[in-house]
């Protein structure tokens, strides 16, 4: 096992650690660990709530989520030599819930959680059709997850970090922090916002403290989107064996990573839509010298997937297109498209005795493909999602004999304003 350059104790707070990390970016804080190019070495993640999530069969924890505090993130992480129009070489060499801890009061210790926000509490990608807070609690065994809040559903998860990056630089940050308040300013009082503008309450800033602490915490940009140090990108396929190539904005390139997920459908579409857990993930970092200009490179990170997909061998696939529920037509809307899509798949379900909650958070927490299948015909982009039959117990296909109808148990925890 590689060394642990970055531990968590499961029974102390993510403040209350020997290293403490933190939940925004900034390029002023500091680096908590320094490793050098070849190294590999472990991290231990917290869950993004920092244990805020219960397993239990109420929504209320989820309805008052305390999206100030997230996410936590273990680091920085500065990588000896690296300097500015680098490129940061990540391996995943292995990633997983915590380790030894089978159960426990953590997400990550034999269990995880999908959720629904509440339109009042950020939303989700189906906000206007899903405005209450709902709340999914799912079990592992080995790679394989089930719900007794979904029953006749089990797939194997494609566990991933929903969150790396590097550091901006100070340029980078002030440029973040104009163009997504000039956007805000358009509809400040919309719900949910448009975007999360620095916000010092519940901010953590690893070492930081007085004055600094106070100047940094409100300057730093929330976590939330990604950008262009990669960030919370939330890609399902940063699994095992996967490489990334970071931008490096600062010395020592700060890397920093958590929001670990079991398992996610392409568009964590629920927003807390992955099954959310706490973990360990073992790295390899490496440099490009000026790699950014070598290779223009400069506003983005790619990557190269690994090789431990989940294979499926039948999929069901819906398609959407760039129209509205109330008949409005968009041109080459690709997000509406993708929303229809979605809701497609979910009437779907219904079909067969799934609720539309349970069905909302099946293509949120497990490892559906979605696509861009069309973006050139005017006035309609297609958009399509796909299902992996196997993950039922039941045929989903269409046949004459019709749907065979399910009990849908307990249904989905709901807590509601």
């Amino acid at each position: 096992m590689p060394e642990v350059v970055f531990p968590l104790d499961s029974t102390r707070s993510f403040t209350d650690q020997s290293l403490v990390g933190h939940n925004r970016w900034h390029p002023d804080i500091p680096a908590q660990v320094h490793v050098r190019p070849g190294d590999s070495f472990r991290v231990h993640a917290r869950e993004w709530f920092d244990g805020a999530i219960r397993n239990d069969d109420s929504a209320d924890d989820i309805r008052d989520a305390p999206l100030n505090s997230v996410h936590v993130l273990s680091g920085p992480i500065a990588v000896e030599g690296a300097r500015p129009g680098d490129l940061l070489i990540v391996d995943i060499l292995d990633v997983g819930p915590i380790p030894q801890e089978d159960s426990g009061p953590l997400a990550g210790q034999g269990w995880g959680y999908t959720g629904i926000f509440a339109t009042q509490n950020g939303g989700g990608f189906l906000t206007e059709q899903f405005p209450d807070a709902y709340k999914v609690v799912w079990d592992f065994s080995g790679q394989v997850a089930t719900s007794r809040h979904v029953p006749h559903v089990s797939f194997p998860g494609l566990v991933h970090p929903g969150l790396m990056g590097t550091a901006p630089s100070a340029d980078l940050l002030s440029r973040w922090n104009a163009r997504e308040g000039a956007l805000i300013a358009t509809d400040p009082d919309r719900v949910p916002p448009l975007a999360l503008p620095p916000q010092p309450d519940s901010a953590i800033l690893g070492t930081l403290s007085g004055s600094e602490f106070d100047r940094v915490a409100a300057e730093a940009a929330r976590t939330a989107p990604p950008r262009e140090n990669g960030g919370n990108q939330d890609i399902k396929n940063l699994s095992k064996g996967t490489r990334v190539f970071y931008p490096v904005f600062v010395d020592g390139a700060n890397l920093s990573l958590g929001d670990l997920h079991f398992s996610q459908g392409d568009g964590e579409i629920t927003f807390c839509g992955a099954i959310e857990m706490g973990g360990f993930i073992d790295l390899h970092v490496d440099l490009i010298r000026g790699g950014m200009d070598t290779y223009g490179v400069a506003e983005n990170a790619i990557f190269m997937p690994g090789t431990t997909d989940p294979r499926f061998e039948q999929w069901l696939a819906f398609s959407g297109t760039s129209v509205t529920l109330d008949g409005e037509q968009r041109y080459l809307d690709s997000h509406l498209s993708y929303q229809r899509a979605c809701l497609h798949a979910i009437d779907y379900l219904t079909t067969f005795g799934w609720t539309p909650e349970q069905a909302y958070m099946i293509l949120g927490a497990a490892p559906i493909e979605g696509r861009l299948s069309g973006v050139v015909d005017i006035p309609n982009s297609c958009a399509t999602v796909y299902l992996p039959t196997s993950i039922f117990d039941v045929d989903i296909r269409p046949s004459a004999a019709g749907p065979v109808r399910i009990d849908p148990g307990q249904g989905v925890p709901r807590s509601s304003f």
